[in-house]
């Protein structure tokens, strides 16, 4: 498949695994990015700019197809010297990486003196403008379906996705609600140049959690996720558990995030993926796990994917116009 975006990130086809707090580790982007697909390891996982150089060196052993490095900006509690990760990423030989949270205008400078592209994740058409004036590659542009942080103004891919396309010059990726062959081709008569899957991603063999979290995820139906944070204008959309729960009524009553920070801790996080307790802590889903029937290898889900598409688009859709 041949899109701005397999041509503008060296890839065979235009699908990213995107940039997965605990998830991104260098296996999983390694496999992903043998499939002829885009993996994503994520810089924060690591806790120092020493391991993430050691995880970026796994990676390169892994694979010597084309991968990125997610650097999300801003959203955790603690202190980050985050040019000490820019410049580990700089000097790794890395070339294409994915932003998210803050603006990534501080860090272009010296990604651009060290070629390399920039996908910056939006969750709105502005933000999305602002990074294209900015320098950026691409942008992923997340629709309400999402996993993670949504934004607050709700607006679902099927409007997010063509908003964005209409307006910006450089290839747009759909992120959110996207698990299979179909949400490809949608994406790309949408407007996009690819998509981003994130928790289509975790629930596969590769992926580096619990066997139960992946279970949970092929057991899910669509409404089985919840947003909170939404008191705090931090909306987060979460797998619907006990911490969910627990979460929505503190925040139905009116509490301050202090008293919910224990339940969403990045400790009982931790300890819900790699123990497999789903109420353990926050999970994040998103609403395509509603989708998903089967834990297959990255291999055979991007195959699957590929193919399903090719076969929509050549016989289906051909189908109605031939």
């Amino acid at each position: 498949m041949k899109t701005r975006l397999t041509e503008l990130l060296g890839i065979e086809y235009p699908i990213i695994c995107g940039g997965m707090m605990r998830v991104g580790t260098a296996e999983l982007a390694a496999a992903v990015s043998n499939t002829g697909a885009l993996g994503v390891m994520t810089a924060l996982t690591q806790p120092t700019p020493e391991l993430l150089k050691q995880e970026i060196e796994k990676c390169q052993s892994l694979t010597d197809k084309p991968f990125a490095v997610n650097l999300t900006v801003g959203v955790v509690a603690t202190a980050i010297n985050y040019d000490d990760y820019v410049d580990v990423i700089c000097n790794s030989g890395v070339k294409i990486v994915e932003t998210a949270g803050r603006s990534p205008e501080p860090f272009m400078e010296k990604f651009n003196a060290h070629g390399i592209k920039v996908i910056h994740k939006c969750v709105a058409v502005r933000h999305a403008l602002k990074a294209e004036k900015i320098g950026v590659a691409a942008v992923s542009i997340d629709g309400f379906e999402c996993a993670g942080h949504p934004g607050e103004e709700d607006v679902p891919g099927l409007v997010l996705i063509p908003a964005a396309a209409d307006q910006l010059t450089i290839p747009v990726v759909a992120s959110g609600g996207i698990a299979d062959g179909r949400g490809l081709v949608a994406a790309l008569a949408l407007g996009a140049e690819g998509i981003n899957m994130g928790t289509r991603f975790v629930a596969t063999q590769e992926a580096p959690v619990h066997e139960n979290v992946k279970q949970a995820i092929v057991e899910m139906k669509e409404t089985d996720t919840s947003l909170i944070f939404r008191s705090y204008r931090n909306t987060a959309r979460v797998y619907d558990n006990d911490v969910a729960k627990k979460v929505l009524e503190v925040e139905k009553a009116g509490g301050e995030f202090g008293e919910i920070h224990e339940y969403v801790s990045g400790k009982n996080q931790e300890k819900a993926w790699t123990t497999g307790d789903v109420n353990a802590g926050m999970v994040t889903f998103g609403m395509c796990g509603g989708l998903v029937k089967s834990v297959p290898t990255c291999q055979e889900l991007v195959d699957e994917i590929v193919s399903d598409a090719k076969q929509i688009i050549t016989e289906r859709l051909n189908s109605f116009v031939g």
